[in-house]
């Protein structure tokens, strides 16, 4: 049963904030990367794509937590499906928001992929593709265009979309259920609005989504090995 759902973007921090919550107690934290190295989680979600329900329960069986695009798109859903869970909605700066959007599709969909990949490569990347679905319907949804994967609106339709999706959650939950963050906040925040204690000595993991994300393919794509990005820097 999901007890943290986050409500924010790819690229706001979404990394650093499953870092957090995993290591908050509040794991295991669905992400993107839960479905990269589970490829068959993918048919879990595809229902959505067509825009029929799904059983959250299944979605997210085994997980206390979501960040991250698919799940932070489903943010209103989830909120009702969890009355009881706290939503969390990371926030940055909106146009280097745009720039690190910008590099999510340089290295995915438009990454150029050798013909010779490892087996373990060729999966995860063919997983994805399944996943294009519900990609296409959560990015033409959220900017009102083409599917991201065709490319990004430009920057000023992007960051109105940005700033609309900031309002609308801010507007849609009351004060005390809703926590507006910046992962550069650290802890103190996060784990107040959680009423967890602060750990002791340690850093909050400020993860870089877009360096962790590149870091993660270029290995899997080299060596056939899907290293988790989720370590604290």
């Amino acid at each position: 049963m999901l007890t943290v759902i986050g409500a924010g973007l790819p690229r706001t921090g979404t990394s650093s904030m499953k870092a957090a919550l995993d290591r908050l107690g509040f794991g295991p934290c669905h992400h993107m990367f839960t479905i990269m190295t589970d490829p068959a989680r993918v048919d879990r979600w595809l229902p959505l794509a067509a825009g029929e329900p799904v059983d959250w329960e299944q979605v997210f069986e085994g997980f206390r937590s979501a960040q991250d695009w698919p799940a932070s798109f489903y943010w209103r859903e989830l909120a009702e499906a969890y009355p009881e869970a706290k939503v969390i909605l990371t926030v940055r700066d909106p146009r280097a928001w745009y720039v690190s959007m910008r590099a999510l599709l340089s290295n995915g969909p438009e990454r150029d992929l050798p013909e010779d990949m490892p087996e373990a490569a060729t999966a995860v990347f063919q997983a994805m593709m399944r996943l294009g679905p519900v990609v296409d319907h959560i990015s033409s949804s959220f900017f009102g265009g083409p599917s991201m994967r065709e490319g990004l609106p430009d920057e000023e339709s992007a960051v109105a979309a940005f700033e609309r999706h900031v309002a609308t959650v801010k507007e849609s939950l009351p004060p005390e259920r809703l926590l507006v963050f910046d992962v550069r906040e650290g802890w103190e925040p996060l784990c107040r609005f959680l009423g967890v204690d602060v750990p002791a000595g340690e850093s909050f993991p400020h993860l870089n989504d877009a360096q962790a994300m590149r870091q993660t393919l270029d290995t899997l794509v080299k060596e056939g090995r899907l290293a988790s990005p989720f370590n604290a820097s």
